[in-house]
């Protein structure tokens, strides 16, 4: 199903030309609960991977502090009402992990003297994108036949979120699949679980994050005189801060893309180049918690929220059940001149 983000109030570049130079498209992915086959785009679903490779592992360090409980895989996935071959997958050692029944009880303590959880922990399936359908990826240089972009973490923090591991790949190379991938015994919260999820993806423009622009040009878009050119548009609860109306309705779109400018809130910008050859970074993946919020909801796409009631509990528009600290966006960058360079998590 094809999915539609309304029209943005505005042409902004009409009062503030300046920005005009500064525009990037962004594929929003719009991922929504499905049933994702190994050779679909998706959100975690199934990776289309070659029987004869090595499943990935986090080798940690994974320490318990006596503080934290892992989540049972198994039981997350049944309390959701997922179906899966998991039966049949290599499962790990429990040991030592507890589990948290549903009247609060708690099984199976683990042994204080033990690491948290023990031993390297296989990573779990976060997304699968095919470049067919997102024609916005690009492959690293040096691997002009990959057509497939495969992201797993570690369902563990390291320190405050998931570890990470990016994988191109030439889907048609793939000719054995590995059926039964080995998964861990647990997750650290059921927010690093993802919902299995099919793919919409839309192209959107975006402008930089407010605190990216010049002094000059943050000062004019904080001049409400400015504003006033757009008309009833911009509604004159923002004359006091006119530069939220940029932030929330026409810079950087809100959950999961390809490309596009960094978002920020947590931190002002930080630096983004690569630990080995200094390059600038490009934003390659946002991880998010949600599809929109209160202060970004005319990103929702048309009709979403009457199509897609959200269900109980659960952050506003959270279709993948992702949770990143506290409902923050975990943003991937990769280094331009060489996929062999470490990429970059930044939580914002």
């Amino acid at each position: 199903m094809s999915r539609t983000t309304p029209p943005r109030p505005f042409d902004v570049t009409a009062l503030f030309p300046q920005l005009a130079p500064l525009a990037r498209t962004a594929t929003r992915l719009h991922p929504r609960a499905g049933s994702p086959s190994r050779h679909d785009s998706s959100v975690g679903g199934p990776l289309l991977w070659p029987a004869g490779e090595p499943w990935p592992h986090c080798d940690g360090p994974h320490t318990w502090e006596q503080v934290d409980m892992a989540f049972s895989l198994e039981q997350e996935r049944e309390r959701r009402g997922i179906r899966t071959e998991a039966g049949s997958r290599p499962r790990q050692d429990p040991h030592p992990v507890r589990h948290e029944a549903e009247e609060g009880t708690i099984d199976d303590e683990p042994d204080p003297c033990s690491p948290w959880p023990g031993g390297p922990i296989a990573m779990l399936p976060v997304a699968q994108l095919y470049v067919r359908d997102i024609s916005r990826l690009r492959p690293p240089p040096g691997q002009a036949e990959a057509d497939l972009l495969q992201v797993l973490w570690c369902p563990f923090d390291h320190p405050d979120h998931p570890r990470t591991a990016l994988l191109w790949r030439s889907a048609a190379a793939v000719t054995d699949v590995l059926d039964s991938p080995p998964e861990p015994f647990g997750v650290q919260f059921p927010g690093y679980l993802p919902q299995p999820c099919l793919l919409a993806p839309e192209q959107v423009t975006e402008y930089p994050h407010f605190l990216e622009l010049s002094k000059e040009l943050r000062q004019q878009l904080g001049e409400w005189h400015r504003w006033q050119a757009a008309g009833a548009v911009v509604d004159s609860s923002y004359a006091a801060a006119p530069e939220e109306f940029y932030r929330n309705n026409l810079s950087v779109s809100p959950g999961w893309k390809v490309g596009g400018w960094s978002r920020w809130g947590l931190t002002d910008p930080l630096p983004r180049t690569c630990r080995v050859c200094d390059s600038a970074m490009d934003p390659l993946l946002t991880i998010a918690t949600t599809e929109w919020n209160a202060g970004t909801g005319s990103w929702a796409p048309e009709g979403d929220q009457a199509r897609d009631p959200l269900p109980p509990g659960t952050p506003p528009a959270n279709y993948t059940f992702i949770v990143l600290a506290q409902g923050y966006d975990l943003q991937l960058h990769v280094c331009p001149a060489s996929s062999d360079h470490p990429h970059l998590e930044l939580i914002q």
